[in-house]
C-alpha cells in the first residue's frame, strides 16, 4: 500500500497513457512499483462492445519510468519496453494537463472525470512551478 499524505517532491515528468493506443493488456500495471496504474472499462453497448485502457493516478506517480521501459545495465544496448503498443510516454509535469485532456481517455470520460484527471495534473504543475 502506498503512503498517504502530501508529496515531498513533484517529479519532473509523469507517465501518461494514450487511451487510443492502450489495449488494456495490463503489462504496465504489473511492473509499477507504486501501484498507481489501474484498468478502466466502459461498456459501449452491444454493437461497439467494451473499451478498456489503463490509467495512471497522477497523484501517486513518481516519474520512475518503469512502466515505459525496464531499467537495465548501462552496458546493455537493448531497451526492454513494457508496453507492446507504445501507449505510455513520459511528459513534463508542466504539460501533463494538456496531454491528459487530449489522449487520457474517450472524450466523454475525460469530461466526466475532468477534476480528477486534468485538475490534478494542473495542481501538480503549479506545485512543480512553485518548487
Amino acid at each position: 500500500m502506498a503512503k498517504q499524505g502530501p508529496r515531498k517532491k513533484v517529479p519532473k515528468e509523469l507517465a501518461v497513457i494514450n487511451a487510443d493506443n492502450c489495449t488494456g493488456c495490463e503489462s504496465c500495471l504489473e511492473v509499477c512499483p507504486v501501484d498507481c496504474i489501474s484498468l478502466k472499462r466502459i461498456d459501449r453497448g452491444v454493437v461497439k462492445g467494451t473499451q478498456s485502457w489503463c490509467e495512471i493516478d497522477l497523484e501517486r506517480c513518481v516519474g520512475c519510468e518503469v512502466c515505459v521501459h525496464i531499467p537495465g545495465k548501462k552496458t546493455n544496448p537493448y531497451d526492454l519496453k513494457v508496453c507492446p503498443w507504445d501507449a505510455i510516454e513520459m511528459v513534463p509535469t508542466e504539460l501533463v494537463a494538456t496531454v491528459v485532456a487530449q489522449i487520457g481517455g474517450p472524450p466523454d470520460y475525460i469530461q466526466e472525470n475532468w477534476d480528477r484527471l486534468v485538475g490534478t495534473a494542473q495542481h501538480l504543475a503549479e506545485l512543480r512551478a512553485g518548487a
